[in-house]
C-alpha cells in the first residue's frame, strides 16, 4: 500500500511539474525590442553592404544574425520628416510634418511607435535622437529637441562637446584657402578629438544604454538607442582617424556633364562645387565620415555585448537603421536631401530570436517598422497605420511586401517613387521644377536622365499618373477625416 501511495505521488509530482512547465513555457516573456539608429548615415559606409575600407564588425554581426535589407527607403531625406514618419506611422504628406518639428499637433491622441508599446505594459525609454534633435546644437546644450514625452515612460539625453572637442580641428566647407576657423553648424568639420569614446555624446548614449538593459532586464523593454555619429561635424577619437590617413581615400568616378541632365532642383544643397572642396578636402570629409562610422560601430558593439551579458539576447529583437542615406562625393553630391539612392536609401537589418539570417531585396521603407515590431511581438497593429508588415521576409526572404518605395524631399518639393527597374524623382506635383528618370538596372549609378527621351514618354506618364494617386491617397486619410 505504501509502496502504490508513493509511486502515485511520484506520478502526481511528474504530471504537477510538466504542468507548471508547460504553463511556463505558455507564459514566455514577450520579446524585448532594441532600436538602434544612427544619424546621416549610408548603407554604402558599412562593410555588411560592401565597403571594402570602412569596417563596421559590431554591426555587422546584427547582420549575420539577422535579416538584412537591400532596398530599404527612408521617407524624408533629412532628419524630421523622417523621424516623424518612422514613430508616428504616417507619410510625411498625410501629417504634415514636413519639418522638424514633432508630429503630435498633427496625430493628436493617436499612438507613436513607441506609445502603443508603452501602452501595452513595455517600459519604453530612449537614449539621445530618435525623434528630431539639432546635431551639433541640441547635443551640445543636451537638450530634448523635437521629442514626444508621451512616446516615453523615462528618456535621457546624451550631451558632448560635437565641434568644439579638443583635438586637431579643420573646417573642410567654404575654406579654399584653410584660414577658416573650426565651425559649428551643419557644416563639414573634422576634429580627431583628444581622450576617449566617453568624452563624446555617442559613448555616453552607449552607455546609458547598457546601464539601463542591465536595470530593466527583468522587465519587458524598448529601448531606442540613437546615436548622433555619422552626422556632421565628422568628430571622433583620434584612434578612429588614424585608420583612415585621407590620402588613401577614393572619391567617386567623376563624369564630365554629369550635372547637364540634371534640373536645377536635381542639384544638391551641398556639392564639391557650392562647398568649395578641392580633392584634398573632398578626401578628408571622406576620412572624417568613415572615422566617425567606424567610432558609432564600436558603441553598437558596446550596447550588444550588454545585452548578451544580461541574458537577454535570444529575446530580444533588434533593428539597426539610419534615418536617411548620404553623399560621399557622388555625383559631387555631399550629405543628404537628394533623392537619389545614395541619399533616399538606408540601411535596415532586422534580427529576430530564433529566425534564420538572410539577404532581402524586397523593398521596405521606414515606416514598415511600426507595424511589422507590432505584429512580431504579439501586439495589435492599428489598421490606421500607413506602413506594411515586413514580418512574412523574415521567413521568406523572396517575399516582396510592395513594387515601389516613396520618398519626398520637402526642401526641394521632390518625391521619389522607386520600382526595381526605375527612379523616379518629380519636382513639385505639376512637376513643373522638373523630371528625372533612370534605367536602374543599366544605370545603377544614376547618371543618364532619361526623363526627356522621347522613347520613354509612355514610362514618365505613367509615373506621374502613380504619383498622383499616391499623394492623394495619402490626403484621404483617417488623420484628414476626423
Amino acid at each position: 500500500m505504501k509502496k502504490q501511495t508513493l509511486v502515485a505521488l511520484a506520478f502526481l509530482t511528474l504530471c504537477t511539474s510538466s504542468l507548471f512547465a508547460e504553463s511556463v513555457k505558455a507564459k514566455k516573456k514577450p520579446y524585448n525590442v532594441l532600436f538602434i539608429i544612427s544619424d546621416d548615415l549610408t548603407a554604402t559606409a558599412l562593410s555588411c553592404y560592401g565597403n571594402k575600407v570602412c569596417q563596421t564588425p559590431n554591426i555587422d554581426a546584427i547582420a549575420a544574425s539577422g535579416t538584412r535589407f537591400t532596398r530599404a527607403y527612408c521617407q524624408g531625406t533629412y532628419c524630421g520628416p523622417s523621424r516623424a514618419s518612422f514613430m508616428s506611422g504616417y507619410y510625411p504628406h498625410a501629417t504634415g510634418a514636413l519639418g522638424y518639428s514633432n508630429p503630435r499637433p498633427q496625430i493628436g491622441d493617436r499612438a507613436t511607435w513607441s506609445q502603443h508599446f508603452k501602452n501595452n505594459g513595455y517600459y519604453t525609454t530612449r537614449v539621445s535622437k530618435i525623434f528630431h534633435m539639432g546635431v551639433p546644437g541640441g547635443i551640445e546644450k543636451g537638450d530634448d529637441g523635437a521629442d514626444d514625452a508621451a512616446s516615453w515612460t523615462e528618456r535621457f539625453n546624451s550631451k558632448g562637446p560635437e565641434w568644439k572637442a579638443p583635438g586637431i580641428g579643420e573646417t573642410l566647407e567654404g575654406n579654399p584657402d584653410g584660414k577658416r576657423p573650426v565651425v559649428g553648424g551643419n557644416t563639414f568639420v573634422i576634429v580627431a578629438a583628444d581622450g576617449d569614446d566617453l568624452v563624446h555624446s555617442d559613448g555616453k548614449t552607449a552607455a546609458k544604454a547598457c546601464e539601463l538593459i542591465e536595470q530593466h532586464k527583468d522587465e519587458t523593454f524598448f529601448l531606442a538607442v540613437g546615436f548622433v555619429r555619422p552626422h556632421v561635424p565628422f568628430v571622433a577619437p583620434k584612434n578612429y582617424f588614424d585608420l583612415f590617413p585621407y590620402g588613401e581615400m577614393n572619391l567617386p568616378e567623376k563624369i564630365e556633364g554629369d550635372w547637364d541632365d540634371v534640373p536645377k532642383a536635381g542639384i544638391n544643397y551641398k556639392t564639391s562645387v557650392n562647398m568649395k572642396m578641392n580633392v584634398m578636402r573632398q578626401k578628408k570629409s571622406v576620412s572624417g565620415y568613415y572615422a566617425s562610422v567606424a567610432y558609432m560601430d564600436a558603441q553598437v558593439g558596446k550596447v550588444m555585448n550588454a545585452l548578451k551579458e544580461s541574458g537577454q539576447a535570444d529575446n530580444t529583437i533588434v533593428i539597426f537603421t539610419s534615418d536617411h542615406g548620404y553623399h560621399l562625393g557622388e555625383h559631387d553630391f555631399w550629405a543628404k536631401v537628394s533623392l537619389r539612392d545614395e541619399s533616399a536609401a538606408v540601411p535596415l537589418i532586422i534580427s529576430v530570436p530564433g529566425k534564420k539570417p538572410a539577404v532581402c531585396d524586397s523593398f521596405a521603407e521606414l515606416l514598415d517598422l511600426y507595424p511589422t515590431i507590432s505584429s512580431l511581438c504579439g501586439l495589435e497593429v492599428p489598421s490606421r497605420l500607413q506602413g506594411k508588415n515586413l514580418a512574412p521576409t523574415l521567413d521568406d526572404p523572396t517575399h516582396q511586401v510592395r513594387d515601389a518605395a516613396f520618398c519626398v524631399a520637402p526642401m526641394r518639393k521632390g518625391f521619389l517613387l522607386r520600382e526595381d527597374k526605375w527612379a523616379y524623382i518629380q519636382y513639385k506635383e505639376d512637376a513643373s521644377a522638373g523630371i528625372e528618370l533612370f534605367d536602374m538596372h543599366s544605370d545603377p549609378l544614376q547618371y543618364t536622365n532619361l526623363a526627356e527621351s522621347k522613347k520613354h514618354q509612355a514610362v514618365v506618364a505613367r509615373f506621374k499618373k502613380k504619383l498622383a494617386a499616391k499623394l492623394e491617397e495619402l490626403r484621404d486619410n483617417d488623420l484628414k477625416k476626423k
